[in-house]
Order: C-alpha cells, then sequence, then structure tokens
C-alpha cells in the first residue's frame, strides 16, 4: 500500500514512551504525527473550567492543544475521566480517523488506536513498561517542571489511571491482536525508537 493511506497506530499506557516514539517515527518515515491524548487532555482541561465533558469535545478545535497546561497531573487525571464516557469518545472519533487516512501518511498514538480507531492501521506497535518505571519517569519531567509532589503520589496516580483505562468498558486499554508489544523498561529510547522502525519496516515490507 502507499503512503497515501499508510497508518501507524502506537498505543500503551501512561509514561511508557509511546509519545516519544511516535513523534520519533513520525519523523523518521515523513509522516504526520497525532497525540490523540491531548484530545481528551484539551476536553479535561476545558471540564476543569466548568464545561460539560460532551459539549468541551464537541466545541474541541486546534488551538485548544496547544496549552501549556495539557501536561499537569490534574488535566491528565481530568483527562483519564472523560475518557470513559461513550459519548465522548465517540466525538472525538471521527477527527482521530480522517486524521489518520490523510495523504503522506499517519502515525497516531494513544490507548485505543489499533483496536478501535483504525484497527486496519498497516502497522500496529503497543508501547508498555512497568508501573514503577513508568511512574519515576514521570516524578522526574514533574519534578523538572518544578512540580511539588511525590514518588508515592506519582506512581499511585499511575496506577489508578491504568486500572481506569484498563476496566473501562468503552475501548479498554489493551494490545490489538496483530500489535508488536515494545517494553521499554529497560531501554534506552534510541533502543525503543529503533525497534519500533524495525517492526514498521516490516509491515511494509
Amino acid at each position: 500500500m502507499s503512503d497515501a493511506a499508510f497508518t501507524i497506530a502506537i498505543d500503551g499506557p501512561a509514561a511508557a514512551g509511546k509519545g516519544t516514539i511516535s513523534k520519533a517515527v513520525a519523523a523518521h518515515f515523513g509522516f504526520r504525527h497525532l497525540d490523540t491524548g491531548l484530545l481528551y487532555r484539551a476536553v479535561g482541561a476545558q471540564v476543569l473550567l466548568g464545561m460539560e465533558p460532551l459539549q468541551a469535545a464537541q466545541r474541541l478545535s486546534a488551538d485548544m492543544l496547544e496549552g501549556s497546561n495539557l501536561r499537569s497531573p490534574e488535566v491528565a487525571q481530568s483527562a483519564s475521566r472523560v475518557a470513559v464516557i461513550p459519548e465522548v469518545r465517540a466525538a472525538l472519533l471521527d477527527f482521530q480517523r480522517s486524521f489518520a487516512r490523510r495523504a503522506g501518511g499517519a502515525v497516531l498514538d494513544g490507548r485505543d488506536i489499533g483496536t478501535v480507531i483504525c484497527p486496519d492501521a498497516e502497522a500496529k506497535i503497543f508501547v508498555t513498561a512497568s508501573a514503577d518505571v513508568r511512574a519515576r519517569r514521570r516524578f522526574e519531567e514533574l519534578v523538572g517542571a518544578g512540580a511539588a509532589i511525590s514518588f508515592e503520589q506519582v506512581l499511585a496516580d499511575v496506577l489508578e489511571r491504568d486500572a481506569r483505562d484498563r476496566d473501562r468498558a468503552e475501548a479498554p486499554l489493551k494490545p490489538a491482536a496483530d500489535a508488536v508489544t515494545i517494553d521499554t523498561s529497560t531501554l534506552d529510547i534510541e533502543a525503543a525508537v529503533a525497534a519500533a522502525i524495525r517492526a514498521i519496516e516490516d509491515r511494509r515490507a
């Protein structure tokens, strides 16, 4: 299949490295990239300001994806809560699918890209890592940004979010049956990106 309709779906839990890998993969192949988690974070941010979740999803615009507060722990938890609402997921579905089939190829990362959003994606990758490793990465990121938070709190947040994502009735977090799983617990970013590129090259071949 030509690059005009080549979709790469990259899923995984929080702080597994899927965002960094997705950006590197998109740059390597010259594809456009969409962090679908930002859609839910943007909706979650609007909900924290008092808007109803469905209304926030329906009114979502590109400029709302640029907010500097979208990476905060509060917004992350709000995003996880709105992501379990079927109507919110449905409102964001068309946007994601349209992006996925754009000319020139596309990389989408999230939690249900390979299973729900783009089940026919030409390449699917599931990026994971242990909860402790992921919490340590997120903790260092937050502390580096000046947040006053303990490692124990970050770990609790990661475990809570994992459970909510994994156990929700609508589009639960799980690898697609035909996804290549990459565990980044003991990999540096260069090795993880290389593994992802090899997996995608295999599918393109």
